[in-house]
């Protein structure tokens, strides 16, 4: 399968640098690399023009073409015509060197699938195989025979009874779901409903049809989710645990934590409608229940982690996204 890489990158010219020396490291070799710069400056195009890469092609997208759903459109639309699969990958990743071969393994052992995601290798958290018969306590989280420790937020979502109903990847009827992130490591190929953006692909033919929403300006968290639902509401979606990679979270070019905690309430319920349309009562409850519970346990990591300002700040603009939806909803 011919396949296109596309790269989105914002004032990041050294952690691009990185992704691009695990890419060149593969054992799959992408037929071409675009790279979509939505940068104010010429860093990214300096530091590529002293440092070459097989088949890459650089844009420097326009002003009003500028943010991360924006810039994948724009990348899109310059794709190969003889391209099969289109894969996205955030700045900030390394890639272990056979991602992309088991990634596109995938759309041959499921020829089904409209898109596939890889997984985040996360040495912060340790999972253990315990079998199918385990009985997990509450502050555990148990898939498919594997359990890790519980994030004291969904800890105090299960006690109130608010935790999501779905497994990891696909969306309740009131949101709030687990991410793919709580897939053990267990090398095998999950159905899921939704991919993170930074580690995906589709086929072409998807983006016939379907583009990334510019409702999501800048940064566009939650991008991925609103996408990966539309996409999976025509066919499936899997991710692959045998496609790894790491992402680290590069901290340039982030907005900042009230902006932040304001698009956490907002592009939150925007995705959750798309997914729910029509909610019923008992959804709508819920949603804001588990919404305004994260804000408040958000308010207390003020006196009891260290970066106090940081999680006011967070808490503050999630109350303020909240207030905002009973005047100003998303559309």
């Amino acid at each position: 399968m011919n396949f296109t890489l596309i790269v989105c990158t914002y004032m990041r010219p050294v952690a691009l640098m990185t992704l691009l020396q695990s890419v060149k490291e593969q054992t799959l070799y992408p037929n071409e690399i675009l790279i979509i710069d939505g940068s104010t400056n010429s860093d990214t195009a300096l530091i590529l023009e002293t440092n070459q890469f097989q088949n890459l092609k650089y844009f420097r997208a326009p002003p009003e073409h500028r943010g991360l759903t924006k810039q994948r459109n724009y990348g899109i639309a310059r794709v190969n015509h003889s391209t099969d699969v289109i894969c996205f990958l955030d700045d900030d990743i390394v890639l272990i060197p056979n991602y992309f071969e088991n990634l596109l393994k995938t759309y041959q052992s499921h020829p089904d699938a409209l898109g596939v995601g890889g997984f985040i290798i996360d040495d912060t958290i340790s999972c253990e195989y315990v079998g199918e018969n385990y009985k997990p306590t509450i502050k555990e989280f148990y898939f498919d025979g594997w359990k890790r420790k519980e994030g004291s937020r969904f800890v105090m979502r299960k006690r109130f009874g608010l935790d999501s109903d779905c497994p990891p990847g696909f969306s309740s009827l009131y949101s709030h779901g687990r991410s793919v992130g709580f897939l053990p490591p267990s090398d095998k190929v999950y159905e899921v409903e939704q991919l993170m953006g930074g580690v995906s692909s589709f086929k072409k033919n998807v983006f016939e049809t379907l583009q990334f929403s510019t409702y999501f300006e800048g940064y566009g968290l939650y991008e991925d989710a609103d996408f990966s639902i539309r996409v999976a509401k025509k066919g499936k979606l899997y991710l692959n645990t045998t496609a790894k990679l790491y992402h680290y979270h590069d901290a340039s070019g982030r907005p900042n934590k009230y902006q932040y905690g304001k698009m956490v309430v907002r592009n939150g319920w925007y995705v959750w409608r798309t997914k729910n349309p029509k909610p019923l009562l008992n959804a709508k409850i819920k949603w804001h229940s588990i919404t305004i519970l994260l804000t408040m346990v958000r308010f207390s990591n003020t006196f009891t982690k260290n970066k106090r300002k940081e999680a006011f700040t967070e808490a503050f603009g999630r109350t303020i996204g909240w207030l905002s939806l009973l005047f100003n909803k998303p559309k």
